[in-house]
């Protein structure tokens, strides 16, 4: 099912969402649904604040490999790296961000399993922006040089 994208100035997208404290098929019917709104939309990821609902959980898809995390921390940051974003929640504005290049963050998945994920390049910007959601913060509070349209490359 697509969900509605909330979008910037919903009060929901300022909160920080609360930790997951039960894993069970309405969560992972929810995460279903994220990725499918998120496909829909073309987008990388998509963190729960984004559809309405303010838990810690985020689902991300670069490659082709998608992951599921819920309460996700990052627990190691390395570089900087300064790229173009964008955001579901902000259509059509796109700036430019620094983040960590490489990460290591831990989650727990769909199924209740601690898993740690070692990430670099555009997977490691796409988590880092999913978890700014989950702490009540877009990229456009930190974007510099915010441009209406996609900008050349």
């Amino acid at each position: 099912m697509i969900l509605e994208i909330r979008t910037a100035g919903d009060p929901v997208l300022k909160k920080i969402a609360e930790d997951v404290t039960k894993i069970d098929k309405r969560l992972r019917n929810l995460l279903d649904n994220m990725a499918e709104t998120m496909y829909a939309t073309e987008g990388i990821g998509i963190a729960a604040p984004q559809v309405g609902q303010s838990i810690r959980a985020i689902v991300v898809d670069v490659d082709e490999k998608r992951y599921d995390m819920i309460n996700p921390v990052i627990t190691f940051r390395e570089g900087s790296i300064t790229d173009t974003e964008g955001c579901l929640s902000c259509p059509e504005l796109f700036g430019e961000v620094e983040r960590a290049e490489k990460i290591c963050v831990q989650y727990t998945s769909r199924f209740n399993k601690k898993k740690e994920l070692e990430a670099e390049g555009l997977l490691a910007r796409c988590i880092q922006h999913e978890i700014d959601h989950l702490n009540g913060r877009l990229f456009i509070d930190i974007a510099k040089n915010i441009t209406k349209g996609k900008p050349e490359k």
